[in-house]
């Protein structure tokens, strides 16, 4: 364990075509999991994770098993145990196999009917999502209780200076006329993720994670739903069984890691979202920190290379 070490693991829009091959070429452990992967799903997600197709690959109940497989393998071939891990949304099911809470294969199969739960509660085209940047929170709530023309809620905290919001694609588009923001950019999902338009995707689920045994965690994980801490497998279960309908507590998580004091932050797995978000989030932060990222050969051996200096 290295003293003060955290791994975060990416959720839904780090998703590349590509992803995974260059570990999966170079290292056994990679190829042992994407085919224990390919062999619980009942079809080549390496194949897609390797050469798409891309809009194949952007489907909901790809995309999240795709993710968690990828950052699995970059967590294992990091090799070292973390003090704490946390993930975005999708994310945390890869932490908690991190943490030795939930199998491989059960996560995989999880994320899989997770995502197509998700996707199914909403027509498609019927849900929007929408970052907005630059928007002080209270602008954003009072925004949010102006609109009228459908549901539109909270889904994402993710920085100071970021928020989503998601809900009936109408509800979206008027909440981004009314709130003052820098920037908005609508995101490329059709379902409101993180809102109380996938309770019926929280109740499908719920029943699955009924069936799949949760273990206490080696180290503890900061909770999506309400940036606590955690290291029960109950406490585990349940936080995966409200995240799906409610907002993403992702800046709340940051600054619980820094309160735990946290100076060392890998994000395990594809692309650098999470590490965008964090520079934004610990800008006045009274300590220094430091960000490294593993999806390929070449990022893991540089991130070893200054976590064992």
């Amino acid at each position: 364990m290295i003293s003060r070490l955290a791994c975060l693991f990416p959720g839904q829009g780090s998703q590349v075509v590509g992803m995974g091959l260059d570990l999966h070429r170079n290292h056994e452990t990679a190829r042992d999991l994407f085919a224990r992967a390919d062999g619980a799903l009942g079809f080549s997600l390496s194949r897609l994770c390797f050469e798409g197709p891309e809009e194949e690959l952007k489907l909901t109940r790809n995309t999240q098993p795709a993710l968690l497989v990828v950052s699995v393998i970059a967590y294992r071939l990091l090799g070292l145990e973390p003090v704490f891990v946390a993930g975005h949304s999708l994310g945390e099911y890869s932490a908690l196999v991190a943490a030795g809470s939930l199998g491989f294969e059960d996560a995989v199969v999880l994320v899989h009917k997770r995502g197509r739960y998700m996707q199914e509660a909403v027509p498609v085209g019927a849900g929007a999502m929408a970052a907005l940047l630059g928007a002080d929170r209270r602008d954003v709530l009072d925004g949010l209780a102006r609109v009228r023309s459908g549901t539109v809620e909270v889904a994402n905290w993710n920085s100071p200076e970021q928020t989503v919001i998601a809900g009936h694609k109408p509800a979206v588009e008027e909440a981004v006329g009314l709130i003052k923001a820098a920037r908005s950019v609508f995101l490329p999902v059709s379902a409101p993720f993180h809102t109380t338009l996938m309770i019926d995707a929280e109740k499908k689920l719920e029943a699955d994670l009924e069936g799949v045994k949760f273990r206490d965690l080696k180290f503890p994980l900061v909770t999506n739903v309400d940036a606590r801490v955690i290291r029960t497998g109950a406490e585990a279960r349940d936080a995966l069984k409200r995240q799906v309908s409610r907002p993403v507590q992702w800046l709340h998580s940051m600054e619980r890691l820094r309160e735990e004091g946290l100076t060392h932050f890998v994000e395990t797995g594809p692309g650098r979202v999470l590490s965008g978000l964090l520079k934004r989030i610990g800008r006045g932060w009274p300590t220094a920190f430091t960000l490294l990222q593993v999806e390929d050969s070449a990022s893991l051996e540089k991130t070893r290379q200054v976590l064992s200096a």
